[in-house]
């Protein structure tokens, strides 16, 4: 098993654009929504040291604490979803030469009581965007089952545990997409970005990440010509 990407160079521009999805150690494509290893990878390298704990509170599949793993971070995933939970511990069962500890835990992104206070030094997370894709068939608390407005109200209590438990001075960076209802773009990107603004943050950068491989891009171009396809995301790094 190869455990580091080929020819990796820290991105320099706040445009990212990875046609190659990276498949290194246990990375894949499979869990529909997860964002490429490249990302978490560049954000933790700029914005932490080794040692330091990383929070994913949208853990998904993993991604996230693989690269914190392989890159001698501490990390802490969590996800209200048992079946994310499970494909996590699973990816992260690769021998690496790093001292990195590692938890994983069920809970709400919304409610990390079982953290204290300023106790983390970098936060890297991808939350689902509203009900686009839904994970669950009825969790109490899966944010991929609400509505835009739903959504938005419970990314601001996601906002303000962020800000709980960050390190002062420290960042907080959080990858969101924009949503398309009945032809009109729903910017749900920027109304996520002035949550955690709202919260306390600052805004430190705001990246331009350019998609590639969506599963829906096919359909789509079939419908009709009446509008432009989503074709980017925004990663919002705040500082506390």
């Amino acid at each position: 098993m190869n455990l580091q990407p080929n020819n990796f160079e820290l991105e320099q521009t706040t445009i990212w654009s990875f046609k190659d999805r990276g498949e290194w150690a246990t990375h894949s494509g499979k869990y529909r929504g997860n964002w490429s290893p490249y990302i978490p990878r560049n954000l933790i390298l700029r914005y932490s040291k080794e040692g330091d704990w990383v929070l994913d509170q949208f853990m998904g599949s993993g991604t996230t604490l693989v690269e914190a793993k392989l890159l001698n971070r501490n990390v802490i995933g969590v996800d209200i979803n048992p079946r994310a939970i499970s494909i996590s511990e699973r990816n992260l069962q690769f021998k690496c030469e790093t001292q990195s500890k590692v938890f994983t835990r069920k809970g709400n992104a919304a409610n990390l009581s079982f953290i204290k206070d300023e106790n983390i030094d970098f936060i890297c997370t991808h939350p689902p965007y509203a009900d686009i894709i839904k994970y669950s068939k009825g969790i109490e608390g899966d944010v991929s089952l609400l509505s835009k407005d739903e959504f938005i109200s419970e990314m601001r209590k996601v906002a303000e545990e962020c800000y709980r438990v960050l390190k002062k001075g420290k960042m907080c960076a959080i990858m969101i997409g924009d949503i398309r209802k009945h032809g009109k773009v729903v910017p749900l990107g920027f109304e996520v970005m002035q949550c955690f603004l709202n919260a306390g943050f600052t805004n430190k950068e705001i990246i331009i990440k350019e998609q590639h491989n969506c599963r829906s891009t096919e359909f789509w171009e079939k419908q009709n010509n009446k509008f432009l396809l989503l074709a980017h995301e925004y990663i919002f790094v705040f500082q506390k």
